[in-house]
């Protein structure tokens, strides 16, 4: 199977730093390994999404030299590429998990269920305590109908392991950490886990690069893999870059935008140069092309 990454920017805003230093981390993987790589928009959020911002991530990553070999906001198979025209393909799913007997109808807010607990760790998340699953956890369940999200059921004693090519080898009890999480919101949006777990298998996708507040979710989405039946990719979670405070960096960081950073007169290998710095792959912020770039990622990791 040809090596394939992918990219899968949420049209919510204009790119800043940390995308632009995620993106090219999964360019120099699929490049560097003689591979394919695909530009997926993650637009599930209808009140976020917009086309204008994701015409403007196709520009900034042309810009770049980030080109990709499939993708974008173009149609085609196994496209398209934007998740907001991939619902089919998410029900199908979902009904699968269904004929398992593994998902239930659930009509708990989110204050709801912070109301129910102490968050669970330092990062403020909550673990469903399993207020609407039927029969107290004997599965299978019926068929779910009526309002309310949909949860899948995660089994005591569930435990994930992987491999991260930078976090190492990772052990989940998902049961404990994660507890039964929503595969299709109460409005109808189809939730993160399920689709990028349908799309990145129904696209090839070999390896993922992205960022390090995704590893938890790496357990949630292998499980999804097991029980739809495909194979989980490789895994490369990322530190996340922060600014001067010491924050993660977000769309709100003006001055790290690519607007702005364009606007400044930054060239593309300026603003390659300082995200493959921050990745340890160059040993200072320097101009850098993208040749350079790729033998510096094959001496760290091949």
């Amino acid at each position: 199977m040809v090596p394939t990454g992918r990219f899968a920017p949420s049209p919510s805003g204009r790119m800043h730093l940390g995308n632009i230093y995620a993106a090219l981390m999964s360019w120099l993987s699929a490049r560097s390994a003689g591979g394919r790589w695909i530009l997926r928009i993650e637009d599930l959020d209808p009140g976020r999404s917009r086309i204008e911002y994701a015409r403007l991530i196709e520009d900034d990553l042309k810009w770049l030299g980030l080109e990709w070999d499939e993708g974008g906001l173009t149609d085609g198979l196994p496209g398209p590429y934007c998740q907001s025209m991939r619902g089919d393909l998410y029900a199908s799913a979902l009904a699968r998990l269904e004929d398992q007997g593994l998902v239930y109808a659930c009509r708990c807010t989110r204050a709801d269920i912070m109301a129910s607990q102490a968050p669970h760790q330092s990062d403020g998340r909550i673990i469903y305590p399993g207020t609407c699953r039927p029969d107290g956890g004997m599965t299978p369940f019926a068929r779910p109908e009526g309002p309310g999200s949909r949860r899948l059921y995660v089994a005591p004693d569930t435990t994930i392991e992987f491999t991260d090519r930078r976090f190492g080898r990772q052990r989940v009890d998902l049961a404990v950490e994660c507890g039964d999480f929503i595969v299709r919101r109460a409005d109808g949006a189809w939730a993160y886990q399920l689709a990028v777990v349908v799309d990145d298998a129904l696209m090839g996708v070999t390896e993922v690069v992205r960022g390090s507040d995704l590893l938890l979710s790496a357990a949630q989405q292998i499980y999804l893999y097991h029980l739809l039946g495909f194979k989980a990719p490789e895994w490369h979670h990322l530190p996340l870059l922060t600014n001067s405070g010491g924050i993660r960096l977000s769309k709100r960081d003006a001055s790290l935008s690519m607007e702005a950073m364009r606007a400044s007169g930054a060239s593309p290998a300026m603003i390659l140069g300082r995200a493959a710095a921050a990745a340890g792959l160059i040993p200072e912020a320097a101009p850098a092309g993208l040749d350079e770039l790729i033998d510096a990622y094959r001496h760290r990791y091949l």
